[in-house]
């Protein structure tokens, strides 16, 4: 049976978009991107909302200002199986199916059906697999960061946590895991 996570960074008031295009937070360091590369490169696969499907696109095609680094997680993220959730799409890219109609019952065969960890991806997306009871972890990036504004990480969604560990990830970000309590 598969376990779904929600893995994201989020600012330190709570944001995980702060509707600029990431220009506020900007990129993690190298090492956080490492740790990354490292995570959907252990993933079974990933379930997305519409939106961030489309952002994360931008890795369906090589960019010659790529270092290795890029090239390593853009790789990863091709090799994942995608899950996208939509009511607008009518297709998806490479090694992706749509999802549409029952979510809830879709979702709960795919964990049934597949091995491993799968991330969800997506504030919108996260909230309705929370109010579904669907997320088995919550991993937060904390990064310094105050945003103000943008999508919150728990989005329409308030659960109650349980901390079960926490790291260092670089000199700034802190990996923060939460279960359902």
């Amino acid at each position: 049976m598969g376990k779904l996570i929600l893995g994201m960074n989020v600012s330190l008031d709570g944001y995980v978009d702060d509707l600029a295009g990431g220009l506020v937070m900007g990129p993690p360091s190298q090492k956080h991107f490492n740790y990354w590369i490292e995570t959907i490169q252990g993933l079974a696969g990933s379930i997305y909302g519409r939106r961030m499907y489309e952002v994360m696109r931008y890795w369906d095609e090589d960019h010659p200002e790529w270092d290795e680094a890029l090239r390593t997680f853009a790789i990863a993220w091709r090799k994942l199986p995608k899950w996208v959730v939509s009511r607008a799409l009518s297709s998806v890219g490479p090694n992706a199916t749509l999802i549409t109609g029952d979510i809830e019952t879709q979702v709960r065969e795919l964990k049934a059906r597949i091995g491993g960890t799968i991330s969800v991806s997506g504030p919108e997306l996260a909230g309705l697999m929370t109010r579904l009871g669907l997320i088995d972890e919550y991993h937060l990036h904390l990064r310094p960061f105050v945003l103000g504004r943008g999508k919150p990480f728990f989005h329409e969604a308030r659960p109650p946590l349980r901390l079960i560990s926490n790291a260092m990830i670089d000199e700034d970000t802190v990996h923060l895991v939460y279960v359902p309590a």
